[in-house]
């Protein structure tokens, strides 16, 4: 029997591409599900498998976070601000803040309602520039300066929580670090997005040649959010209360990623831009940890990028971009 049949679950970030994919994976396990959104934006019969309890309010409102959390029995904290590189140096308060905030109201919220069992998205941010990133360095090194408010916003909330294990025993937490996350219902805003919603979008709407920043050798770590909402839900089940990657642990190179994207669209020619930054030359999820407790995942790039533009094509506004509320992941 599944761990989560008929308990309640609280899911931050609902309307976000990995809140919809873990939304979903609970009901299919029995769970009952609620979900908390900022704003509902979205048509809930092209979202969620079956209709759940949607809750609007602001994680920053303390008083609003102590109410949804009262008698649940988990709580997966995804919900966060989603954005470019470039536009969090140019609203590094917005991220740090809100950032912050999210993460200090919903997990003092849970842990002074006994909220039994408590899930935590962190991100590939905290970790410093290195060939390879393992859980145990975090903090022994500060996180990139591509990332640096970011960055030290999830460890905040990493941080909050090892705090929240030493004096109260509140134990049963976990923590999941996924690397680059795309899917369906990702932010699709050709300015604000990142690499590959970005770059899908900007050739929905006819750019070609395609212009990508920097001249491709950049290497990243690419995963589905369906995947990464697998990720979390296995972490849960199998009690794992160490801090966990969730990636492909493959590199692959941005010029990789552009040549999928062109394929895809029928072959658009691409445009370097070397006068823009590349951030951090290499950025590779160690996935070790999380595979030797049994969890693969499922999607590759070349099948994820191909089913998130034929998803894409389909939901797209007559502006040829899907406009996803940018503070989900």
């Amino acid at each position: 029997m599944s761990k989560f049949k008929g308990k309640k679950v609280l899911v931050t970030g609902a309307s976000g591409m990995v809140g919809i994919q873990l939304v979903n994976l609970l009901v299919e396990k029995g769970a009952v599900v609620s979900g908390v959104s900022i704003d509902k934006i979205f048509d809930e019969s092209k979202m969620f498998i079956e209709p759940i309890r949607f809750i609007n309010g602001d994680l920053r409102d303390f008083d609003f976070c102590l109410d949804v959390t009262k008698n649940q029995d988990f709580v997966f904290h995804v919900a966060g601000i989603k954005g470019s590189p470039q536009v969090a140096l140019k609203r590094p308060n917005t991220f740090f803040y809100n950032t912050c905030k999210f993460n200090l109201n919903i997990i003092e919220a849970s842990r002074r309602n006994l909220v039994p069992e408590f899930l935590y998205t962190s991100s590939v941010g905290v970790y410093s520039p290195a060939d390879l990133f393992n859980e145990d360095d975090v903090w022994k090194t500060f996180p990139s300066e591509n990332d640096r408010y970011a960055g030290w916003a999830k460890r905040m909330g990493e941080l909050q929580i090892e705090a929240a294990r030493i004096e109260h025993g509140w134990n049963n937490t976990y923590i999941v670090r996924p690397a680059n996350i795309y899917g369906p219902w990702d932010n699709f805003d050709p300015e604000n997005a990142m690499v590959i919603p970005s770059l899908i979008s900007r050739a929905a709407i006819g750019e070609n040649p395609l212009k990508v920043w920097g001249d491709g050798s950049a290497i990243r770590d690419f995963v589905h959010a369906k995947d990464v909402a697998r990720a979390m839900v296995h972490v849960v089940e199998k009690n794992i209360n160490v801090p966990v990657n969730v990636g492909s642990g493959i590199g692959i190179s941005i010029a990789e990623v552009a040549d999928e994207i062109s394929i895809a669209f029928g072959g658009l020619k691409i445009q370097w831009d070397n006068s823009k930054p590349s951030g951090d030359s290499t950025r590779v999820m160690n996935t070790k940890r999380i595979e030797s407790t049994g969890f693969n995942n499922e999607i590759s790039l070349k099948e994820g990028i191909a089913s998130t533009v034929e998803w894409f094509r389909k939901n797209q506004d007559n502006k040829g971009r899907y406009n996803a509320f940018t503070e989900q992941v």
